[in-house]
C-alpha cells in the first residue's frame, strides 16, 4: 500500500505511481499517444492529434496521397 495515496496500485495522480505507458509514438514528433489520445493510423505510421492539427491541408493531402487539381 502507497504511504501517500493508501491505494494498491498507487492512484494515477499520486506522486508514486509509475509513468504511463505510450500505445504509440508518433512519427512527427516523437511523443507517446497514450491510452485515451486520439491518433490518426497513417501508412507512414501514428500520427497524433496534436500534430495533425498543426498540419497544413496540403500536408494533409499529401500524406493520404493525394494532390490538388489545377484548374
Amino acid at each position: 500500500m502507497c504511504s501517500l495515496c493508501l491505494s494498491v496500485p498507487c492512484h494515477p495522480r499520486c506522486p508514486n505511481a509509475p509513468e504511463p505507458i505510450p500505445v504509440h509514438r508518433c512519427g512527427k514528433c516523437g511523443e507517446g499517444i497514450y491510452e485515451g489520445d486520439k491518433y490518426f493510423d497513417s501508412q507512414g505510421g501514428y500520427i497524433c492529434e496534436e500534430c495533425l492539427d498543426d498540419m497544413t491541408s496540403g500536408e494533409l493531402l499529401e500524406m493520404l496521397g493525394e494532390s490538388l487539381a489545377t484548374a
